[in-house]
């Protein structure tokens, strides 16, 4: 305090000048001010623990916000906060009128008392939507955004936004926050890099960091479903060639390199983020729009700021490498214990990096529920503690490298339940170049299904556009016997945008599928938007098996009127939706690969 009685800035806790905004259901900054209701001039605020009570405002010790004077009520030192002719809740919250509890009394500043039943004045909750659908995902990296920051917060915005680190990837990735109409991709990378102290003995000594976990966030275009894909460290690739931006403005291009491990892609010979991104698009197909960045230190400080995070382990575990010792069952970890959980390896199933990666998937997963948990999104403190955690530990590039920007980016992703947050890791196998395998290749079948079904926007989860579609007539077609390979006949007509795409189906269906009555009509007469199939009605066991095979909707069924006669074959018309043989049209409804969902808990094995 000075002379005068005026808090210092240094004595303010931003977190506790937070309230919830009943009509918005969003948190607000009540900066300091020296006014309030007329007649009344600033308060002087008595320290913490010795600010008096009005009668009838005692409640097992919780503060219920009783009118101290004209100003508002007393805030600790140097935080006056403006009545607005209500109280304040201790949770924060703004509210018409005196307190709720039956019988209880307030004394305004003008000295007379009122009593209120309770009945009927009932605190206006946030609207349900918005309280339980706010989406903090990737481990916390977009945390401080449920800290609504509103007019008033200029100063703590200020603060956040001066956390924030960024890097110029150039063209690599979008440079708008996002597209309209447009599925969104960030790819969240976690390096090897020691920073912070105690860090010392984790990573490679030296490392710039390297894309250690990486995890490409895919939201739909219509924001009701997103896929969080795992990519190993030590998955094998080509990287290709990466420009990068220099100190003095300039580009650089790095040579790509073929046949290296993907976590090379970041830090070596000067790779920045960009060149990750870059990667990735080329593994998957899938154009990245952002990238944020975190290290070691991300995961002690957010576990830490939501007040831990609870894991499941189905055993016990004692790891020398990550010093994890923890028995069986649930427990709340944050800091280091967090930290040597998800650097843990050998101590889980196989021992090997995929294991790790379900690992950390799960731990993400528990994280997301913490944070979008009543006892996380109801606390001012903790909100602020993990918003200033979060941006202190990102890097993201240029396009999204302010709190404005961040907050448009979290708009998009609010309408996601957790429920339709579905992690998946990259489909491999052992790299069949190594003797005693120590790195992974994709897995040619698998792995180019759900890099499709990716691109293509299709749900790993079903969602309600998915429910209803599953009633449709035309998926209804899909249903019923299917016909042996070996009685499937099919021409096949190219009206795509691949050269030899008719050829090619029929190669891979007689080869692959055993489908040998097929046969190469070559081009269509005209281009197709769509793939689709015509088939007699005497033919549908047939259409229902080449459809399972090709992955085809049921929508591309197209049943004709009359049965066929004779030899007489289905035509299938490739069309622009094709991208190679093999590759599903729209992916199949399920692919037999581990899934897990970001709403349910499981134990570590």
């Amino acid at each position: 305090m000075d002379a005068q009685g005026r808090g210092r800035a240094e004595d303010i806790d931003p977190a506790d000048q937070w309230v919830l905004n009943p009509d918005t259901g969003d948190y607000e900054l009540r900066l300091n001010q020296s006014g309030g209701d007329s007649g009344g001039g600033p308060s002087t605020s008595a320290p913490r623990g010795s600010r008096r009570r009005d009668a009838g405002h005692e409640d097992g010790g919780r503060r219920q916000g009783s009118p101290r004077d004209g100003a508002g009520r007393g805030a600790g030192p140097g935080r006056e906060v403006p009545r607005q002719g209500g109280r304040r809740s201790a949770r924060g919250q703004e509210g018409p009128g005196p307190s709720t509890r039956s019988g209880s009394s307030t004394r305004s500043s003008s000295g007379s008392s009122a009593n209120e039943s309770g009945a009927g004045r009932r605190k206006r909750k946030a609207p349900k939507a918005r309280r339980k659908k706010a989406l903090i995902w990737t481990g916390g990296v977009m945390a401080f955004l449920l800290v609504g920051v509103s007019v008033g917060g200029y100063l703590l915005y200020q603060h956040f936004n001066g956390n924030l680190s960024s890097v110029d990837i150039g063209d690599a990735g979008n440079k708008d926050v996002v597209t309209a109409n447009a599925p969104l991709n960030i790819l969240v990378i976690g390096t090897d890099k020691r920073t912070g102290k105690g860090n010392e003995g984790y990573g490679d000594k030296g490392s710039t960091g390297h894309a250690d976990t990486n995890i490409l966030f895919h939201v739909s275009k219509d924001r009701t479903n997103a896929t969080a894909l795992s990519i190993p460290r030590d998955l094998i690739t080509d990287i290709p060639d990466c420009k990068t931006k220099q100190p003095d403005g300039t580009d650089k291009v790095i040579p790509g390199t073929e046949n290296i491990r993907f976590n090379v892609s970041l830090g070596q010979e000067g790779r920045d983020p960009g060149c990750t991104m870059n990667t990735v698009k080329e593994i998957t197909g899938l154009k990245v729009d952002h990238f944020m960045m975190v290290d070691f230190n991300a995961v002690k400080e957010l576990s830490t700021a939501v007040g831990g995070v609870e894991v499941c382990l189905a055993k016990p575990v004692k790891d020398a490498d990550s010093h994890l010792d923890l028995s069986a069952g649930k427990h709340k970890i944050q800091g280091e214990d967090a930290l040597a959980f998800v650097r843990t390896r050998h101590s889980f199933a196989n021992g090997s990096d995929l294991d790790r990666i379900k690992v950390q998937q799960q731990f993400i997963g528990s994280m997301i529920r913490q944070m979008k948990s009543d006892d996380t999104l109801t606390s001012p403190t903790k909100l602020f503690k993990l918003a200033d955690s979060a941006t202190k530990a990102l890097t993201v590039d240029k396009a999204i490298s302010s709190v404005p920007k961040l907050t448009t980016l979290a708009k998009e992703l609010t309408k996601i339940d957790t429920k339709n947050i579905t992690f998946v890791t990259v489909p491999v196998i052992d790299n069949p170049a190594e003797p005693k395998p120590i790195t992974v290749v994709v897995d040619p079948v698998k792995a180019p299904q759900l890099f499709s079904m990716m691109r293509k926007d299709t749900s790993l989860t079903e969602v309600a556009a998915q429910k209803k579609a599953a009633k449709s007539k035309q998926n209804a077609l899909l249903k019923g016997t299917k016909a042996a390979a070996a009685d499937v006949r099919v021409d096949v007509y190219n009206g795509g945008k691949i050269a030899g795409g008719a050829q090619q189906t029929v190669t891979w269906l007689q080869n692959t599928k055993g489908v040998l009555k097929s046969t190469n009509k070559a081009n269509a007469p005209a281009k197709a938007a769509r793939t689709t199939l015509e088939y007699a009605p005497n033919q549908a066991d047939q259409a229902r098996a080449l459809a399972e095979m090709m992955g085809l909707p049921g929508s591309a069924l197209k049943k004709g009127t009359t049965d066929a006669e004779g030899l007489q074959a289905m035509v299938l018309t490739l069309g622009a939706d094709f991208e190679g043989a093999g590759t599903p049209i729209t992916g199949p409804a399920e692919i037999d690969i581990p899934k897990a969902s970001a709403d349910k808990a499981e134990c570590a094995k």
